[in-house]
């Protein structure tokens, strides 16, 4: 048989797999996964049941089945490592780093969790996992990873590369080797490149660069993943108060925290309160997207309300009610766009800079461009097609205003909800488009009210 380096998850070669599983059919499964990436299988593996699972990675080398199950999505990780005695998933554990370890601990309940840190062999990662549990997982503590390369000021480099192959057979990946004193505190970091073509009896003093970025133990992971961002960093070192290095955080953990926040704030701005899967209950589901709905409902009745205050209005000029849906949809599309790009600029800090009345100013005008743009379009095709030109007016000076006003609203209104530590992405979706729904239809009547004089 051939052996594959990826594979695609086709409705043929899943019932093909499938045939093997149930027939245990050992060889067919290892030359189907040999040489395969471990992320690949873990989308391979999520078709299946736990106890399929269970067969095929006890097939797998250990190392390889630790990499898998670590790719695993965290719903389906929590379900599937229950599956595993405590000393199964203790040698898992021995082939991820710190960081990677805890992860899977805190899955699992603490009796167990104590009893698999018990069987670990290797001492020193029972103690780094010991460490990093006390962090909470949201914050730099809690993402980093305590092994690292790390090299003594007045180490020559020929001791530091004696250190370097010792350390290294516990860090997958070197980015750079941190620099610290004697008292472990960081004062700085030199490259691999630095340290080859420095001569052996050269002082790591004379090669580092002092100049290191790192963040303390108690950070956000947000504000981690925008001080990586910032700084194109690849690794952060991590300190604690004391400034003393502690562990490194790696790119592949803030991809993971960078996604997580985009698809919390995807799912806000679309009207879902909840973290939710497609492959959840009917009643998950419902659950989360009907609070949103019902502030869309109450929006929706409050706004039918409202226009039956103008009925009399509607009755003598009948074609009013033909654009209230022109005028509630552009407030609502124009106050979307305005939050979403705060929003954004919210979530990458250091990219929000304008102080917020030359933000509000430079809204005004893209605005008033928006809107003269809009208005002009509306009043030439309500022309064309009523020949009433104050109808005309009407819509297209209201339509004007909804696009100032909605633009206003969908600025300020996540700005004063970030101000008060609320999440700003939660004034998107329903909430502005039900706000300026309502202030599109003030707006329209109280132009035809000056226009008509009614």
């Amino acid at each position: 048989m051939e052996q594959l380096t990826h594979f695609e998850l086709t409705k043929e070669f899943l019932d093909l797999f499938q045939v093997a599983l149930e027939n245990r059919d050992d060889e067919f499964i290892l030359q189907t996964l040999e040489g395969v990436n471990p992320a690949d299988i873990s989308a391979l593996l999520d078709e299946f049941e736990t106890e399929e699972c269970h067969f095929v990675l006890n097939l797998l080398d250990n190392k390889v089945s630790a990499e898998i199950i670590s790719d695993l999505a965290e719903d389906i990780k929590g379900k599937f490592i229950m599956d595993f005695t405590s000393s199964e998933v203790a040698q898992f554990i021995e082939h991820l780093d710190s960081d990677d370890g805890v992860d899977i601990l805190a899955l699992i309940p603490l009796k167990k969790r104590e009893e698999i840190i018990s069987l670990l062999q290797n001492e020193e990662k029972a103690s780094n996992i010991l460490d990093l549990l006390r962090y909470d997982e949201d914050v730099a503590g809690g993402l980093m990873a305590k092994e690292l390369i790390k090299a003594n000021l007045n180490w020559t480099v020929l001791q530091c590369i004696d250190e370097i192959r010792k350390q290294a057979e516990n860090v997958e990946k070197i980015y750079s080797v941190y620099v610290v004193d004697d008292h472990e505190k960081l004062i700085g970091k030199v490259s691999l490149k630095r340290i080859i073509l420095a001569s052996d009896a050269m002082k790591i003093s004379d090669i580092y660069d002092p100049d290191v970025v790192s963040v303390e133990t108690y950070l956000d992971e947000e504000e981690v993943a925008i001080v990586m961002q910032k700084y194109d960093l690849d690794a952060v070192p991590v300190v604690n108060a004391r400034g003393r290095l502690v562990g490194r955080i790696t790119i592949d953990d803030i991809v993971d925290v960078i996604t997580e926040q985009a698809e919390e704030e995807r799912q806000i701005m679309s009207g879902i309160s909840s973290d939710v899967e497609e492959d959840d209950t009917v009643w998950v589901l419902s659950k989360a997207r009907l609070p949103w709905l019902v502030i869309g409902l109450v929006g929706g009745l409050v706004g039918a309300y409202f226009i039956s205050f103008f009925e009399g209005e509607i009755k003598v000029i009948p074609i009013m009610a033909f654009f209230i849906p022109l005028i509630t949809a552009t407030g609502g599309n124009v106050g979307i766009q305005s939050s979403s790009l705060v929003v954004q600029s919210l979530a990458n800090r250091s990219a929000f800079t304008d102080s917020l009345v030359k933000r509000l100013v430079k809204v005004l005008f893209v605005a008033v461009v928006n809107g003269v743009i809009l208005a002009l379009i509306v009043f030439g095709v309500v022309i064309l097609f009523t020949k009433d030109q104050r109808i005309a007016l009407t819509v297209a000076f209201a339509l004007f205003s909804v696009v100032l006003l909605a633009s206003f609203m969908g600025t300020i209104t996540p700005l004063l909800l970030d101000k008060f530590g609320i999440n700003p992405a939660l004034a998107s979706g329903p909430f502005i488009t039900t706000a300026n729904d309502l202030l599109g239809l003030i707006v329209y009547f109280a132009v035809a009210h000056s226009l008509y004089g009614l």
